[in-house]
């Protein structure tokens, strides 16, 4: 059985009225390169002054299923009465940005009726999920987030959120989460002396400008200047989630930063890593490797590099409670 490979990409106000551009095709080449089995997708945008709310959702879907035919994957669930666009595909409605999921349908498909969008008011971007038959084993829960970009509280809300999606009684669904969390992760690994410590280091410690209080936290402006990551701290609480990247032991690493000013947006923040691959503890061992994909391509398609997984889906399982308190799995 080979790998699965999962991956993220932020794709930077992604829009079909790009299709045919350098910029598009630099970003279908750096998800061809990596060719993944699953794709999660975000900033997905549609433009709100010239097309009507009622027509967003139309649109974003047309823009996804281009983009997902061009990268060679699959975008399409069924259509129902409820989810009328027949997109894996999810926003909050009061916003024209999308997330979404993609696919090759050649070695995973999504479970009938495991696609689920999730919006406002839980999600500022609007979550996707959905349920992917890896060929074996439990299928795996999938999402693509993005974070709150200003509001600390939110995201921290979001986390919650998320993690009552994939809790089950006693225990954790198999699955992945994907995305652009906007924030670092509370992911810990132990320092040189043995204790614990971060493994994203402080990125805002000497920075000086308005933009702080999106990503510090409150009372430490001025001092320490303490990124804000309880966003994650109760989805990596006792294992519920991991962080793939520490916890397949991948140095330290940026997934933003390589844009400068002028191209883009302007980032005050500077070099830092707030692309995440999570997986649920029931998921967790089947990590087998991480990568961060760093072609011309993928330099040039956004400002946001892709993070990639490659899975053993024999060791996606499932886990339970034994009536004593302790976790135990199925086989």
């Amino acid at each position: 059985m080979r790998t699965i490979r999962i991956a993220n990409l932020n794709a930077y106000k992604l829009s079909l009225s790009a299709r045919g551009t350098v910029a598009w095709k630099d970003r279908v080449t750096a998800v061809r390169e990596i060719d993944p089995d699953v794709l999660g997708l975000q900033e997905v945008v549609v433009a709100e002054r010239t097309t009507e709310k009622r027509e967003w959702d139309a649109a974003a879907a047309a823009t996804i299923h281009a983009f997902a035919a061009d990268c060679g994957l699959a975008s399409a669930v069924d259509v129902t009465s409820g989810y009328p666009y027949g997109t894996c595909m999810a926003s909050n409605s009061d916003r024209s940005w999308y997330t979404a999921l993609l696919w090759n349908s050649q070695s995973v498909g999504v479970v009938p009726g495991g696609y689920r969008p999730y919006g406002g008011p839980d999600f500022w971007h609007g979550l996707t999920t959905a349920r992917f038959d890896l060929g074996t084993g439990e299928p795996a829960l999938v999402a693509s987030y993005h974070g709150h970009p200003i509001n600390k509280d939110a995201r921290r809300a979001e986390g919650w959120r998320i993690k009552s999606i994939y809790r089950t009684t006693g225990g954790a669904k198999p699955g992945f989460v994907l995305g652009d969390f906007n924030a670092l992760s509370a992911a810990q690994v132990p320092g040189p002396d043995g204790q614990l410590r971060y493994y994203d280091d402080e990125a805002y410690r000497d920075q000086d400008h308005d933009d702080l209080e999106y990503q510090v936290l409150e009372g430490t402006i001025g001092g320490e200047q303490l990124a804000d990551r309880r966003q994650t701290e109760h989805l990596l609480r006792r294992g519920f989630m991991v962080d793939a990247a520490p916890h397949l032991g991948v140095p330290p690493h940026a997934t933003v930063g390589h844009w400068r000013d002028g191209q883009g947006d302007p980032d005050p923040w500077g070099a830092r890593r707030i692309d995440l691959i999570l997986a649920t503890r029931p998921a967790a061992p089947s990590l087998v490797r991480y990568g961060i994909h760093r072609s011309s391509a993928a330099l040039k398609a956004a400002d946001h590099l892709i993070p990639f997984v490659d899975i053993d889906p024999l060791r996606v399982s499932r886990e339970f409670m034994n009536t004593d308190g302790s976790i135990a799995w199925n086989s």
